[in-house]
């Protein structure tokens, strides 16, 4: 019987070199494959996604398993779109998540086009979330069975075509499990850390990133207060995130927050802290996991950003892939640029982008 072919989206880290070593165990023909991206010139070394380092590590754990190895070039592709979609999104005054970028066209359709052209009939990689089929030849996505690690926020943008080719295994298992079994196999990203903070900057502030690049976003401009009160001068819009408290150099006898940033006029408002919540958002580009809008609007847990809590409210999905959502009570650091992800118990329904 010929075996399953599946490609492993490596990165040298514990999840994706455990990811590989269950599926060579369960009898798939796996196939390591790493993607070269995008790095400032001179900082190679520090782009976490693709040290040399991390390159070896993967190179090494695909040598161990008895699997073959490849490298995907994908520095153009993943600076025309990755990094330009966060140049892009400050620009417009928004706060980008690139990761959802990232999954929708480097990792589920670049690399899921190279390994179906590989002749695989799946794709793995090192994310904690769940796939399960239904009774209607469909999948749902649902939260990893372990809730802390759960990266389920980023997955928000696969469609039914992609999930048909996806495979999870680590979403089983809590984090502490995926190292010691790690361990058994004699992995040595067993004891590797965690990666952190986006890749393409290199361990540097986005700021720093920013001014190298797009220097002209960063104008200086007023800051007012809610009711267009002038009390201070910002110097750029992006060097803010809405929730901020330290850092505005404002006399005021009560602290104040940076409310919302206003592209257009380059204006930075702010406020107290009863101002800061939102009751209500609007998504944009809304990828629901069905692959149909649901008609009506039903209750759902929201989470407005990779780290936040989920909060009750009411979703309503809308015309031109767009949905409203209103909270039951009002919900601080809602940010234009971050994604709006919804779901009910275990079940990720889809998401979009805050605006």
């Amino acid at each position: 019987m010929t075996k399953q072919k599946v490609v492993v989206a490596m990165s040298g880290g514990v999840d994706s070199s455990v990811a590989a070593a269950l599926l060579k165990q369960q009898g798939y023909d796996v196939i390591g494959m790493m993607l070269r991206l995008w790095s400032e010139p001179g900082k190679e070394e520090s782009n976490r996604c693709c040290t040399p380092d991390a390159m070896a590590q993967a190179r090494r754990v695909a040598g161990m398993l008895d699997i073959p190895f490849y490298v995907i070039d994908a520095k153009d592709v993943f600076k025309e779109t990755v990094v330009q979609y966060f140049l892009d999104g400050y620009a417009r005054g928004e706060t980008p998540n690139p990761c959802l970028m990232c999954n929708r066209q480097i990792r589920w359709t670049f690399l899921l086009n190279h390994a179906l052209a590989l002749g695989a009939e799946f794709m793995a990689t090192g994310h904690y979330v769940r796939i399960q089929n239904t009774q209607h030849a469909t999948f749902n996505l649902l939260r990893a069975v372990d809730h802390s690690k759960d990266q389920s926020y980023v997955l928000h943008v696969l469609k039914q075509d992609q999930l048909a080719h996806a495979l999870f295994p680590v979403g089983e298992f809590p984090k502490p499990e995926i190292r010691r079994i790690a361990a058994d196999f004699g992995l040595p990203t067993a004891s590797r850390a965690d990666s952190q903070d986006l890749c393409f900057l290199a361990g540097d502030d986005y700021r720093h990133f920013l001014q190298r690049h797009t220097p002209e976003i960063l104008k200086p401009g007023e800051i007012t207060t809610t009711n267009g009160k002038v009390i201070g001068q910002h110097d750029g819009l992006a060097n803010y995130t809405i929730g901020q408290r330290k850092g505005l150099n404002l006399a005021s006898p009560v602290p104040l927050y940076v409310i919302t940033k206003h592209a257009t006029s380059n204006t930075l408002i702010v406020g107290t802290l009863d101002e800061l919540g939102f009751t209500e958002l609007t998504a944009r580009d809304v990828n629901w996991i069905s692959g149909e809008a649901p008609r009506e609007s039903f209750r759902a847990l929201v989470k407005i950003r990779y780290s936040a809590k989920e909060v009750e409210a009411w979703v309503n999905p809308m015309e031109a892939d767009q949905a409203s959502v209103k909270f039951d009570a009002p919900v601080r650091d809602v940010t234009a640029g971050q994604a709006a992800v919804f779901y009910q118990g275990e079940v990720m329904l889809g998401g979009g982008i805050i605006i």
